[in-house]
């Protein structure tokens, strides 16, 4: 090799390492979700959060230590923003078991810790790793939910989609996402209809 070229090479400066910068928030002051992300001082929002009884259930949320567990694997955009910025602690969420007969919300959970990295998104291991996901700057988020209590009778998708008081909820509306935001008139209308037998 050329002294000069080797001698250069030796000087060059590296290349710049591409870092990974964290997903942009939206202006959450406009558009759709608005109403999710923006509250006024101490008050307490609603959520409906889901999934599978065979997976982890509301009873296995109950006999969880301290009744409380890491909602974890949210690999949707959407709910993603929802548990790293709109969930807070005290915020009150339905536990609604999706893809079970019949579906239904059947307790009450309460966010005890707010958004913070899914270690799952780094973990080869886990089934819902994201090699695109980088600790520096993560992209999946999670929060802890504690049990609070079971509802005196579960309220039932049908039943949910049949109440003309209910349709505009997001459940009935976005039905794929895991996490969804409920209003609070969607949440004391639903805990009536768990009272009723």
């Amino acid at each position: 090799m050329n002294p000069a070229k080797k001698a250069a090479k030796k000087t060059a400066r590296p290349a710049a390492r591409k870092v990974a910068k964290a997903p942009a928030s939206a202006p959450y002051e406009e558009g759709k979700w608005a109403h999710v992300f923006t509250r006024k001082s101490g008050e307490r929002r609603y959520w409906l959060v889901k999934s599978e009884p065979e997976v982890f259930s509301f009873d296995d949320l109950q006999k969880a230590p301290k009744k409380t567990t890491g909602w974890d694997n949210i690999r949707n955009s959407t709910a993603r923003n929802f548990l790293r910025d709109g969930m807070k602690v005290g915020d009150l969420a339905f536990f609604y078991h999706s893809n079970a007969e019949p579906s239904a919300i059947v307790g009450i959970a309460e966010v005890v810790r707010e958004g913070y990295p899914d270690p799952g998104a780094f973990d080869r291991k886990n089934e819902y790793y994201d090699p695109k996901s980088n600790p520096d700057a993560p992209t999946w988020f999670m929060v802890d939910v504690r049990a609070v209590e079971k509802l005196p009778r579960a309220v039932t998708l049908p039943e949910i989609k049949a109440d003309s008081a209910l349709s505009q909820m997001e459940l009935v509306k976005q039905g794929r996402l895991s996490v969804t935001p409920v209003t609070a008139a969607e949440w004391e209308h639903v805990l009536a209809m768990a009272k009723k037998g």
